[in-house]
């Protein structure tokens, strides 16, 4: 917009000098305007989307405590965990940026969890959102990327082990797996030159990709606009005259006050954690990372961090050799299919209505089936190997695949309810 052509700043008091200065050569007022003051979402957001604006909260919070952390932490196997015990025990206000982090780390993943969840409930992820869900979906695996590597820091028993496993299931892809193994660690085996090369990993490359499909991922919503639980476009019905939507409210200041209401209960329930149980019974921080990492000695039980064991059951779960292929193999295989399935969802729904409140009952049944399967299959990736979890591991993992693998046939002869014309309340 040219300059001429700007509405001029009202309402800034003693700043509104300053704010014209600065809106002369910079659009600060124009994407006030087109991301904030005149975006008009539905009228009948709820609860579930909280979550996507908490996710943005929690990753300023993971950014600052980084940096904190990262000022007093020494990237060397020698000194990693002596480093972790100084940060907690002699840097003053060390032990609550620890801990905020690692309870961070967590909380980033319920609300990328919930927040897919919300998407599967209501169709976020239909036409005309395909980009904007697989941008989604590229955060969310360069989540999983920056978890995985900030777990190996603190250079404990369990951060020590669970990357010698996880490294070690590359070594299991057919021709490259040894040589892309050997890359990732920078070794022969997981040593210092591993924990430098996943220092530089989770501090500097990874945040700046997080932070750059960050804003792509917002640019697009942007573009295409908010879904809405009842799964309505609000761009096709807009005033005649000003052309702004008809069940459409500006962002701000409805929202903004509604996202704060939310930030405010989720930093109540963030500080008990933080405060009365950090490790949160070892599921935030596992009992054995309290103890130096000794590659002499392995512990009894190995599991990943729980985000991470719903994907480890379903490498497990496979026990079979097919085809003169290693039963390892095909549960690595497995594991990347059991998340890489999530870009083809848009394609693979081919349901009429979008939102589930329209939807009949084969995708509701589908969905809780499916997302009951995911909950214990990240509870019996927390557990020791038996014979009884690994046949439930294999159900649920075929109840997994068949989720999606089945979506064309049964989103399509599903009997769904005719779609509203606006938006309800």
């Amino acid at each position: 917009m040219a300059a001429a052509e700007k509405q001029p700043i009202t309402g800034a008091g003693a700043f509104n000098g300053i704010l014209t200065w600065v809106d002369a050569r910079f659009p600060l007022m124009a994407l006030w305007r087109e991301h904030l003051s005149e975006y008009y979402a539905p009228k009948n957001f709820n609860f579930w989307y909280y979550f996507g604006s908490l996710a943005l909260l929690v990753l300023v919070i993971q950014i600052v405590t980084g940096i904190v952390l990262a000022m007093n932490y020494k990237p060397d196997a020698s000194l990693a965990f002596a480093s972790v015990e100084y940060i907690m025990r002699e840097v003053p206000w060390g032990w609550l940026m620890r801990y905020l982090h690692s309870t961070g780390a967590s909380a980033f993943f319920i609300c990328i969890y919930l927040h897919m969840f919300r998407a599967l409930l209501y169709g976020s992820h239909r036409k005309p959102r395909e980009l904007l869900w697989i941008v989604g979906m590229l955060i969310f695996l360069a989540l999983m990327g920056e978890a995985f590597f900030g777990y190996l820091l603190p250079w404990g028993q369990m951060s020590y082990w669970g990357a010698q496993v996880i490294v070690n299931l590359f070594a299991a892809i057919p021709f490259v797996g040894p040589d892309l193994a050997l890359w990732i660690r920078g070794d022969y085996v997981v040593s210092d030159a591993t924990l430098n090369r996943f220092f530089s990993f989770h501090v500097i490359a990874l945040p700046l990709v997080l932070l750059g499909l960050v804003v792509v991922h917002l640019l697009a919503l942007h573009e295409v606009g908010s879904n809405n639980p009842d799964g309505i476009e609000i761009k096709k019905r807009t005033d005649p005259k000003t052309g702004i939507p008809l069940d459409g409210i500006p962002f701000h200041p409805y929202y903004t006050v509604k996202d704060i209401f939310g930030v405010m209960v989720f930093l109540l329930v963030f500080a008990i954690i933080v405060f009365f149980a950090p490790e949160l019974g070892g599921y935030f921080l596992e009992h054995n990372n309290f103890i130096a990492a000794d590659p002499l000695r392995t512990p009894p039980h190995i599991a990943p961090v729980w985000y991470f064991t719903p994907y480890y059951s379903v490498l497990r779960a496979n026990t079979i050799n097919f085809f003169w292929v290693d039963a390892k193999v095909w549960g690595v295989i497995a594991m990347g299919i059991s998340v890489m399935i999530f870009f083809f969802l848009p394609w693979l729904d081919r349901s009429p209505a979008k939102s589930i409140r329209y939807r009949g009952p084969l995708y509701k049944g589908a969905l809780a089936l499916f997302v009951a399967s995911f909950l214990i299959l990240g509870y019996l990736g927390t557990q020791t190997v038996t014979e009884t979890r690994t046949l439930l591991a294999q159900v649920c993992t075929v109840i997994y695949f068949l989720f999606f693998l089945l979506m064309p046939w049964y989103s399509t002869i599903d009997k769904c309810k005719p779609e509203p014309d606006r938006v309800t309340h």
